[in-house]
């Protein structure tokens, strides 16, 4: 289970057992193609073991992937929570539905352990149930898979037995070792990558940013660089090793790291192409396939026309992310974001063009939401609103607070205020890490 089949084949028919309060399935089938829903959804091809304090599932190289509590104390039925590749659990929340999905476009919110920009959410990680929940889980599946070796034949026992293998301190390692291979932890990935529920391969052409702006608390403080070639082409045979079999359960690349747009047409075009070959990302269970970028002001504006139109004749729908911030010259200085507003204006309507003509590429923009200069909120208006010719359903605009871990019900309700009068899709923006 743990190889990737070839091409054309077939995972065999799902399986289960169950005895006692225990049960296993193995091959069992989740949708294959990302959806916004209102209940839980699994995606892709995992394994499952079930027992009467919870529901554990895990990828085809034995790693747990999900966990949900089953007793009174956990606090929703449809709440559940996910392991990242880079070792992080999140808490998915319902957060009452239409607020959720009307404020990030997805119907559940996904709570980080980690301080980030969300003003939405609760303490889920500070609940008995769910801290205990992953304390616990390890040995909870050592009981079960005691109780089930014994009825199992050889398969679902060295299944099992990956499983054990695979401990919190083995996780951790696995992690570790992705975070050398791109040379780095992904510290903040594109917002777009929601549709997907962020489960991407990163693939870096490029390291650090372009301008080190003073507000940012997420992007790294390495000198910007283009990588070599060679650098990337090991890096995506490091990758296939690393993800191995679970590749079938991934269609979409991130190309990092901060400004990959700022890495030029040959290696954007190549480094698509080579990782999704040696990936096999083509043959993957779900359906279609996407490229998550972010890009600059100056990158996006250097860029030329011919890469976007490549880029659109892809077998990729593609996602950049241009953090803009404000078209207030005084709040950018306070921002510390080295642009003139002409610039930032300029880049605007080039996205303007760029989602108006080609169906293939989307380019999102991110803005802050704070009271900065007293001309930021009142361009920002008019940009939304009268800055777009017609409302559009394409190109979505990302709000940010500048704090970080602070709830606050002021704060949305000055995003709900902009977002009425937005003629862009308008959400806040969710920093997730990898």
């Amino acid at each position: 289970m743990d190889a990737r089949p070839a091409a054309g084949s077939v995972f065999p028919a799902e399986w289960r057992h169950d005895h006692g309060d225990c049960a296993i399935r193995l091959y069992c089938r989740g949708t294959g193609r990302y959806a916004k829903v209102s209940y839980p959804q699994q995606y892709g091809i995992y394994s499952e073991i079930e027992t009467a304090e919870a529901v554990m599932r895990f990828n085809l190289k034995g790693e747990i992937v999900y966990l949900r509590g089953k007793g009174q104390d956990w606090p929703h039925p449809q709440e559940w929570l996910k392991r990242t590749i880079g070792n992080d659990w999140l808490y998915y929340s319902t957060g009452g539905y239409n607020g959720v999905v009307e404020a990030i476009g997805e119907y559940y919110l996904p709570n980080t352990p980690y301080p980030t920009n969300s003003l939405l959410g609760g303490r889920p990680f500070e609940l008995p149930a769910v801290s205990q929940l992953i304390a616990s889980w390890p040995d909870l599946l050592a009981e079960a898979v005691a109780e089930l070796s014994p009825g199992l034949p050889g398969h679902a026992r060295e299944i099992l037995a990956r499983m054990l293998s695979n401990d919190p301190q083995a996780l951790q390692a696995r992690a570790a070792e992705l975070f050398a291979i791109n040379g780095g932890r992904v510290t903040v990935l594109p917002p777009d990558a929601r549709h997907v529920d962020y489960d991407v391969v990163p693939v870096h052409v490029n390291e650090g940013c372009l301008y080190k702006c003073r507000f940012c608390r997420v992007k790294s403080e390495r000198p910007y660089r283009r990588r070599p070639w060679d650098e990337v082409e090991i890096q995506i045979q490091r990758l296939r090793d690393w993800f191995g079999g679970d590749t079938v359960n991934v269609n979409s690349l991130f190309l990092g790291e901060h400004d990959a747009l700022a890495a030029g047409s040959e290696m954007i075009l190549a480094a698509i192409d080579r990782a999704r070959a040696v990936l096999g990302l083509a043959d993957s269970a779900m359906a279609g396939g996407n490229v998550f970028l972010f890009g600059s002001v100056d990158s996006l504006l250097a860029a030329p026309a011919s890469l976007f139109e490549a880029l659109d004749r892809s077998s990729c729908q593609v996602y950049i992310n241009v953090g803009l911030e404000s078209v207030d010259q005084e709040s950018l200085d306070q921002l510390g974001k080295p642009l003139a507003a002409a610039r930032v204006m300029q880049a605007f309507h080039r996205i303007q063009e760029i989602n108006g003509s080609l169906a293939g590429v989307e380019v999102t923009a991110n803005f802050i939401m704070d009271d900065l200069a007293p001309g930021h909120l009142p361009s920002l208006v008019k940009l939304l609103g009268e800055g777009v010719a017609k409302t559009r359903s394409k190109g979505c605009i990302y709000l940010s607070p500048l704090a970080v871990g602070s709830p606050s019900r002021s704060k949305v309700m000055d995003f709900y205020r902009l977002k009425q009068l937005s003629r862009l899709p308008t959400f806040l923006y969710i920093i997730q890490r990898l």
